[in-house]
């Protein structure tokens, strides 16, 4: 005897939606874990690739990555998000990690370079010449992207580095969309002139030696 199909009922519709940040982040406010762990997964990988793109590192990425996470869990109930979406928020926070960072980072490589030079221990990174090179044009740009006044560096971390669009980007920094647009102008030309002259000054130095 064959078996009729059973009967599909009202509760059996198709799957809601899923959830958007705003809610996610109200649930994980009010203690849920899930909701906080589902943010994690949205927004996890995003935040590494744009902390890499600030330093540099690998290494300093991942730390940044869990350092804005933990900052996200402890301001649960203090944040008001852009557009309903967590992600330009932690940029911002992101982005303040890794200039204190940053000033950390030249202030230990300052005391090392008064320590007496002995033997150096190659680093096995030296021996794979692709990410070096890749490495040392991206700090490039990481340094001129430092030397920016403020208000142009912040606007390129967002919308050049982080791909954030410019009116999130103005939500954060809390100015019109068209003043980021007119820094991202500006810094483009500074961008351009600074590291113009890196490469000039590179060519210099590998003539001379």
């Amino acid at each position: 005897m064959r078996a009729e199909p059973e009967s599909v009922g009202a509760e059996d519709g198709p799957p809601s939606p899923p959830a958007d940040d705003q809610a996610l982040w109200g649930r994980a406010a009010d203690g849920d874990v899930e909701a906080f762990g589902e943010l994690f997964r949205r927004h996890s990988g995003a935040v590494w690739n744009y902390a890499y793109r600030l330093t540099g590192s690998w290494s300093v990425a991942e730390d940044l990555t869990s350092a804005a996470f933990l900052t996200a869990c402890r301001r649960l109930g203090e944040v008001t998000l852009v557009n309903r979406s967590v992600r330009p928020w932690l940029f911002a926070v992101t982005g303040n990690l890794a200039r204190r960072e940053r000033r950390g980072r030249g202030r230990l490589a300052a005391a090392l370079s008064r320590v007496p030079r002995g033997g150096t221990v190659r680093d096995h990174a030296d021996d794979v010449a692709g990410k070096v090179d890749a490495d040392h044009r991206l700090r490039e740009v990481l340094d001129a992207v430092a030397r920016l006044p403020k208000a142009e560096r912040e606007a390129v971390e967002l919308c050049l580095m982080g791909d954030l669009p410019t009116a999130e980007a103005a939500a954060v920094l809390g100015v019109a969309e068209a003043s980021v647009r007119s820094r991202l102008s500006r810094a483009r030309g500074r961008l351009r002139t600074l590291l113009h002259h890196t490469t000039l000054d590179a060519a210099t130095t590998e003539e001379r030696s």
